[in-house]
């Protein structure tokens, strides 16, 4: 087992145990399916979404190259990013999530919270994007995420987010880019 990673999972936990005890925000399903039906308002203009099913496959070289050397410790190595230390997590703009790997539309502005976690946490995702498997780094099971398009690897995704989905996607930044939306929304 990789030292670092355990290590990373016991300095989380506190944070993960603080989040469920923070209040959640009152959200309805119907309030979630709008913010799921809304992100094409969110991407600027001439913006055309990649295809899911278009994969993007490349050399590990090319995506060292694509990517940079942190980059692809998270995307491809499944690395975790430390606590605290993406600007995302204090992204506050309307506008897109799209993965760093292929500019795959993730999440919106809209889908985000401040989990207090470390990491850009989302409640729920643009559907359709993500594939999961399960987890044993830690020892528990967990359900990890990946890009639906490129595989790069984003996070783990967690029960103890803000109802009504109760879904706390936890991301690193560095698996992330931010689009801007254009106008105001």
């Amino acid at each position: 087992m990789n030292r670092r990673k355990l290590l990373q999972g016991l300095t989380a936990a506190p944070l993960v145990l603080a989040a469920r005890a923070a209040p959640a925000a009152e959200r309805t399903t119907a309030d979630v399916e709008r913010i799921r039906s809304r992100w094409r308002e969110l991407a600027p203009a001439g913006f055309e979404m990649p295809g899911v099913r278009d994969k993007v496959t490349l050399t590990e070289e090319q995506w060292r190259r694509r990517l940079g050397e942190e980059r692809f410790e998270v995307l491809r190595e499944e690395d975790t990013e430390p606590a605290f230390s993406s600007p995302l997590n204090e992204e506050k703009r309307p506008g897109l999530f799209v993965c760093a790997g292929c500019a795959l539309p993730l999440f919106t502005s809209e889908m985000k919270f401040d989990s207090g976690t470390g990491w850009p946490s989302f409640f729920t995702t643009i559907p359709g994007v993500f594939e999961t498997k399960r987890d044993f780094v830690l020892l528990w099971p967990r359900t990890e995420y990946h890009c639906a398009r490129c595989g790069g690897h984003h996070g783990h995704v967690f029960d103890d987010g803000p109802p009504p989905t109760r879904e706390r996607w936890c991301n690193n930044g560095l698996a992330l880019r931010f689009v801007a939306a254009t106008g105001d929304l």
